[in-house]
């Protein structure tokens, strides 16, 4: 590669320094080495690349090549430092460059996710990588068995597959708090399907959540909210469905705004079961198994390993107890109701 490809300020006193060695035999200073580290260095961050610019110095190597035969071996040795010291501090640069990246990538996102920064400023901010968030976005949260950080093995693996299916999409991944995230346009739900997919095979069977599309700067963290209390609302709901879409569940949240008001219920509906043999929670468990299976007790009580005999004693207990009949369509919702806020509630382990 011809010397002239590269800016010769990255050149300077290179090859006066080997005529002198060819001449004197010594080595390299520390001065010397010093100062084509810091060469390698501002090279870097001029952005020029590692293979040209040591081209560049070969060639400026056989332009300044000694006459002697007897010179070959010190001048070699020398070429040998001069080059190795470029690409040391070429290498620490690019290193530094990489850290700060990282940290202001980092940065963004804890941003971003907590919505701490103005607003304005975080649109400028999010550009540089990829969104644009006056447009809609959605946020996809997969929870896998383990912890994941970002340069992981596991969440590197989903972003490639990702990154080879669909290219530059003005997609983000990322993780938070050990969690895999995936930030997308609110009108590619194609990507945060495929994210799902990739998140559940590399991690051998996790739980993701997608939050709704939400316009703004501000979306993004909306979002990532929704998809965060879908998590939490699928354990505590023991919904087992691998993809869950804070769309479909928009109900539990109407029914626990009036926190008060649906404790109201749990303890008036089935308070009465406290008073069961063995606690409410088996009674309550059979509640939950016979509305599931859409009121077939035959498929309650399969679910439940139970005879149909025992299942029916079961839901007359019920009857007996609450005064509420399960298999009644006009005591049924209401019973369905009270047991939904008790798994919201966390009844009967939590007193209301």
């Amino acid at each position: 590669m011809a010397e002239r490809e590269i800016p010769e300020e990255y050149l300077v006193g290179y090859a006066e320094t080997l005529a002198d060695i060819a001449a004197t035999g010594r080595r390299l200073t520390r001065d010397e080495i010093a100062a084509r580290r810091a060469l390698g260095e501002q090279a870097a961050e001029a952005g020029l690349g590692l293979r040209a610019l040591v081209g560049g110095h070969l060639s400026a190597t056989r332009t300044a090549w000694p006459e002697s035969p007897t010179s070959t071996d010190r001048v070699l040795v020398a070429v040998q430092q001069a080059i190795d010291a470029f690409a040391e501090g070429y290498e620490l640069a690019q290193r530094l460059a990489v850290r700060q990246e990282e940290a202001a990538r980092r940065e963004f996102i804890d941003d971003l996710l907590y919505g701490r920064s103005d607003l304005g400023r975080l649109a400028e901010r999010a550009e540089r990588f990829g969104l644009r968030l006056s447009h809609a976005h959605a946020v996809a949260v997969a929870q896998g068995p383990a912890a994941y950080d970002e340069g992981d093995a596991v969440p590197r693996r989903v972003e490639q597959s990702l990154i080879t299916r669909f290219g530059d999409r003005s997609i983000l991944l990322t993780t938070k708090n050990g969690r895999m995230l995936c930030i997308a346009p609110g009108d590619q739900d194609d990507v945060l399907i495929q994210f799902a997919k990739q998140a559940y095979a590399a991690t051998d069977g996790c739980r993701v959540a997608i939050g709704r599309p939400q316009p703004g700067p501000g979306g993004v963290v909306q979002s990532y909210e929704e998809a965060l209390n879908t998590l939490d609302l699928a354990d505590r709901m023991e919904l087992d469905a691998p993809v869950l879409r804070a769309a479909d569940l928009l109900v539990y949240p109407v029914l626990t705004r009036d926190r008060q008001a649906m404790a109201d219920l749990v303890r008036s509906a089935l308070g009465p079961l406290t008073s069961a043999r063995g606690g409410p929670q088996p009674l309550l468990d059979t509640l939950t198994a016979y509305f599931n299976s859409g009121c077939v007790a035959a498929e309650a009580a399969r679910r439940l390993s139970l005879s149909v005999r025992a299942l029916t004693y079961r839901l007359e207990r019920i009857h007996t107890l609450t005064g509420a009949n399960p298999a009644d369509p006009d005591h049924r919702y209401m019973l369905q109701t009270a047991v939904i806020g008790a798994r919201l509630l966390d009844w009967p382990a939590k007193d209301l």
